[in-house]
């Protein structure tokens, strides 16, 4: 019997579900010799699965797309979030003041992933001045769609569905309103909501996994747990993305290799100066830049490692080869 072609909308340990074009199943799949995150199936992903009594992912299909973070587990390895999308909603609360800091990290993790960004602000029907923060926002994202939403009243709602195409992920911090906006786009109480603290408007980890769900107009959203830290993970064009303000007044510096510090001729300093960049920018760029530096180094350093590894079993069994041969008669 020949290969299924599958997409996987959700993994569990040693398990995933998949759709079919006969329906959805349940399958197995073999974890990678060397355990590395990037190899191991995730929800999105193209697959193609062995049917049976007991169906098996056979092979993982290469992605056009993902959203990968540094591991939670400290380790060099990146961590898939989820593949093969198109949009990335990035959602972040009105009902708390904007942290200008995280929009820039989420929005990193966006414009790296080779999906478009969508700056969604939600629980507008809590908001002062929502007005002022989505004009905060779209300060921060040149170049990116920024909705205001709420839930709750249903504004912009449909905006946002047709904004959509083809795959979209869920992307924020815990107590957004993620699953409540994906309910809200489904026309269902299919995701698990929960409430947040009143004080800080922090929630708890309501979504438990990554789900894939197909939505009524045509595409597919994947609701994702909260993020509480966001670590780069190889995401320097992400980065000129974000800061494009920035790699652009660079152009003009004196010096090209100019540090953007006391240099004579600085473009960027000038406009800080002028008024025109905010000091807080740059100083948020040069911090993401020195933190995907250091994850690149250690992604770089392990690599060696590996190579390292490779070579030295290679050498071993070539000299335990050529004993054999030398002890034959």
């Amino acid at each position: 019997m020949g290969l299924l072609p599958a997409r996987i909308s959700r993994v569990d340990r040693g398990l995933c579900s998949a759709i079919t074009a006969s329906g959805p199943v349940r399958a197995t799949f073999a974890v990678p010799h060397a355990p590395d995150p990037l190899l191991t199936p995730c929800t999105g992903d193209w697959a193609a699965l062995r049917p049976g009594t007991d169906p098996h992912l056979a092979v993982l299909l290469p992605r056009h797309s993902a959203i990968v973070r540094s591991s939670a587990s400290g380790s060099s390895h990146g961590q898939v979030l989820a593949a093969n999308i198109d949009t990335v909603v990035i959602a972040l609360s009105l009902a708390v003041p904007l942290d200008a800091a995280k929009l820039e990290r989420l929005l990193a993790l966006a414009w790296e992933s080779g999906a478009q960004p969508v700056i969604v602000l939600t629980k507008a029907d809590l908001a002062a001045d929502p007005e002022a923060m989505e004009a905060e926002a779209g300060a921060l994202a040149p170049g990116v769609d920024v909705l205001v939403t709420s839930v709750a009243t249903g504004w912009h709602i449909d905006a946002l569905a047709a904004l959509l195409r083809g795959t979209t992920v869920l992307l924020g911090p815990s107590g957004a309103g993620k699953s409540s906006l994906g309910n809200a786009l489904l026309g269902e109480e299919r995701l698990a909501t929960g409430a947040v603290r009143a004080q800080d408007g922090k929630g708890r980890h309501t979504t438990v996994c990554r789900e894939l769900v197909p939505l009524p107009g045509g595409g597919v959203v994947i609701d994702t747990p909260g993020l509480r830290g966001i670590s780069l993970h190889d995401a320097a064009d992400g980065l000129e993305q974000v800061f494009t303000e920035i790699e652009h007044l660079a152009q003009a510096c004196h010096f090209s290799d100019c540090a953007h510090d006391s240099e004579p001729g600085c473009a960027v300093q000038a406009a800080i100066q002028a008024g025109e960049l905010p000091q807080r920018r740059l100083d948020s760029f040069r911090k993401l830049q020195r933190e995907n530096a250091w994850a690149a180094s250690r992604t770089d350093a392990r690599m060696r490692d590996e190579r390292a590894r490779r070579q030295k079993a290679i050498t071993g069994h070539l000299r335990a080869t050529y004993k054999f041969r030398d002890q034959q008669p």
